[in-house]
């Protein structure tokens, strides 16, 4: 779930804990691992069932039952950012929905996109994931703004290293997407995630490099670029939840929680390999 700069028409942004950066310990990162293997094996589990029919409220009565069973809690289910708790489990974007798209008994149908962020709640700690799946057969353009999209959460993941800065990552991604043709939403943003499902410090998918906080070990963020197909316009819908694109094209969403560490990112809602489906026609999006 983003986190929201000011929009015309929606609530303020959420009160993200202490306005301070919230630094892990290990136990806590072990923790946030484990949460994250869940959110991983949730997401795998609901693209496999994406296929023309299904609809967005199969999908998110199978992922609140799928965290209950694995002793988690849905981090959404409830949520309030000023006009009520979010009332389910999964947000399910459909096409130009750009985030927060409330199940609906909808059927998706071929040439679909949808968009399924997930958080996982457990011993106290969250993660945070999202996915843009098609609805097969799909045009090559949308699979094209899908590949892109994933790319340029790669590309910002990578900038996510001790020492660097949160602008290393926006910029990354930027011009990433701008380089292929696309357009950066600049309304909503990533965030620090844990002991909170929103923390600081926000992280936008566009500006300049070498700005921001810098970035240490104990870190917890969720990095999520959200790409739309044409222009970077958005607004909210009645509901005031779901943000959509201004022109009604498609959009984009991939997110992954990454810790940042002494070396490399780790990515902690990640499928291991052994667990990675490639023999299905969606497999290249069920992960990052």
């Amino acid at each position: 779930m983003k986190y929201r700069t000011r929009l015309s028409g929606a609530a303020d942004p959420p009160r993200v804990m202490g306005r301070k950066i919230q630094y892990k310990s290990a136990e806590e990162l072990e923790i946030m691992r484990r949460a994250g293997l869940l959110v991983a094996r949730t997401l795998k589990h609901l693209a496999l069932m994406v296929r023309p029919g299904i609809t967005t409220a199969d999908l998110d009565r199978e992922a609140e039952a799928y965290l209950r069973d694995h002793g988690a809690e849905p981090s959404f289910l409830g949520y309030d950012i000023g006009f009520g708790g979010y009332p389910a489990s999964i947000c399910a974007s459909v096409n130009s929905q750009i985030v927060h798209g409330i199940p609906n008994r909808t059927p998706l149908k071929e040439g679909d996109v949808v968009g399924i962020d997930l958080g996982a709640f457990m011993e106290g700690l969250h993660a945070d994931s999202a996915i843009s799946v098609p609805v097969l057969p799909t045009p090559r353009a949308t699979l094209d703004l899908l590949h892109a999209t994933k790319e340029a959460l790669w590309e910002g993941i990578d900038q996510a290293r001790e020492g660097n800065r949160i602008g290393d990552i926006s910029h990354a991604i930027q011009t990433y997407a701008e380089a292929k043709g696309y357009s950066v939403v600049q309304e909503l943003v990533g965030h620090g995630v844990g002991r909170s499902l929103h923390e600081e410090p926000q992280i936008p998918n566009y500006g300049p490099a070498g700005r921001g906080p810098k970035l240490r070990p104990g870190m917890t963020l969720a990095i999520e670029p959200m790409i739309n197909q044409g222009t970077r316009e958005v607004q909210p819908l009645p509901d005031n939840w779901t943000i959509v694109t201004k022109d009604g094209r498609i959009s984009a969403h991939f997110e992954h929680t990454v810790a940042i560490t002494k070396g490399e990112p780790e990515i902690i809602t990640l499928l291991p390999p052994e667990e990675r489906d490639d023999s299905h026609p969606t497999s290249y999006y069920q992960q990052a």
